[in-house]
């Protein structure tokens, strides 16, 4: 397989554009914020946890998402968002992920006390302010043996030795089903509307957060930069949120969707063509013809051809999860099975991402390790993969703004791979 120097995978420039908030929690932070909102845990340490709730694998995605439902009961206030967010940004910059969009579900946290302005407010409060704390160290230096004073030095002769600022950007992510379980908010409006049908509340839902979204765009300061649909795709179409996602499209803001995480193509194709998307999470059964149930495709192969090629023209990148995809996958019996090489060989864009850093026990240097390890995958693939990341942010500046940003990117990844003896050219 490839073989780069873990040292390598760590110090490159990285984004991650499939983060959830509510997955990626610090054990300890989640403990303590129990502790304080009397938030009943099914253990009271780490190993408990880890044995209990997030665990090494499990059964099937069910399983996957029990531990969200006391990761979201801990996050029911403004400081608790905040402090969340802060110590994910700090989390990503220690492994010089310079790029970050985080993702949740804001009717989640909303209650009585906490309006969908004040949870974003606070999820932003928190990354902002790791941001600043970030971009003041100044340089994450491309080598860690180098005094401060050659340190500074160097910056001053190449500037193309500085990393690219820290930054970050929220998706607002509507839900393809709850309950009234699911947070205080879900269950004022499922009372509200006792006699519609659940196909109705979730459209009410998805369309009211998709509103709210555009408004506080156009209205204040946090950095919204996309809307998302998350949640389980079987039995619960993407189209009955079509107008939800129609109404950001009208509004131009990005749109990225999950799907193909546990259903086949036409989920993804329903997702680019309804919804309008401009990313697809996960994605990972883009290739399982297999998987096609509607009768009126008499040609599953062409069918996959084409939405391959649809994907590959307009440039939709997919945010893989490795580590996620396994867990949530049982029929996987390795990860080469993964179908990245697949989608690397069919030149589509692709980033790595890790859904969820507490739920899966990963990191992003962790993802890019796994990759290496198990697909062979050329210095070339490799630095395409990282700045595929960048470039297909959904980055706050405007164009030119962007293509600044990403162009320091790649001085500073070559700076990297040069001093790690990598040649990033190279098929």
């Amino acid at each position: 397989m490839s073989s780069f120097p873990i040292e390598f995978l760590q110090a490159m420039p990285k984004t991650d554009l499939h983060l959830h908030l509510d997955g990626s929690l610090r054990l300890q932070t989640l403990i303590e914020l129990a502790r304080e909102a009397k938030v009943e845990l099914p253990a009271w340490d780490e190993a408990g946890l880890k044995e209990k709730v997030f665990k090494p694998s499990y059964r099937n995605l069910n399983e996957y998402l029990a531990g969200f439902a006391w990761t979201t009961a801990v996050m029911q206030t403004a400081p608790a968002l905040e402090q969340v967010a802060y110590e994910l940004a700090m989390d990503n910059a220690a492994e010089n992920v310079r790029y970050i969009e985080v993702r949740f579900a804001p009717q989640l946290h909303m209650n009585s006390h906490l309006n969908f302005q004040q949870v974003l407010e606070a999820v932003d409060l928190g990354l902002k302010r790791a941001r600043d704390e970030i971009n003041a160290r100044g340089v994450y230096s491309v080598s860690s043996s180098e005094s401060s004073k050659d340190s500074e030095s160097s910056k001053e002769n190449n500037p193309d030795l500085l990393p690219p600022p820290f930054d970050y950007g929220i998706i607002v992510t509507a839900m393809r089903y709850f309950t009234s379980q699911f947070s205080e908010y879900f269950a004022t409006l499922t009372k509200a509307h006792e006699h519609a049908t659940e196909v109705e509340i979730l459209h009410y839902a998805s369309l009211e957060l998709a509103r709210a979204t555009v408004h506080l765009r156009n209205t204040s300061d946090v950095r919204v930069v996309g809307f998302d649909l998350a949640g389980s795709e079987a039995g619960y179409p993407a189209a009955d949120h079509l107008a939800a996602f129609q109404h950001v499209h009208e509004h131009f803001l990005n749109k990225t969707v999950h799907a193909g995480e546990a259903y086949g193509p036409e989920s993804i194709f329903q997702a680019i063509t309804k919804l309008h998307a401009d990313r697809i999470g996960h994605g990972f059964h883009l290739f399982d013809k297999e998987r096609i149930t509607d009768p009126a495709i008499v040609d599953p192969a062409r069918y996959v051809r084409n939405l391959l090629d649809y994907i590959a023209n307009n440039r939709i990148t997919i945010e893989v999860c490795l580590t996620s995809n396994l867990q949530t996958s049982p029929h996987i019996d390795k990860l080469s099975d993964h179908s990245i090489r697949k989608m690397i060989d069919n030149r589509l864009s692709v980033t790595l991402c890790t859904d969820n850093r507490l739920v899966s026990h990963t990191t992003v240097t962790n993802e890019f390790r796994l990759l290496t390890e198990n697909f062979e995958v050329s210095p070339k693939e490799l630095k395409n993969i990282v700045i595929y990341g960048f470039k297909r942010s959904f980055f706050e500046g405007d164009y030119n703004e962007k293509r600044d940003y990403v162009r320091t990117v790649i001085n500073y990844y070559d700076k990297v791979a040069k001093k790690y003896g990598i040649d990033s050219t190279k098929e």
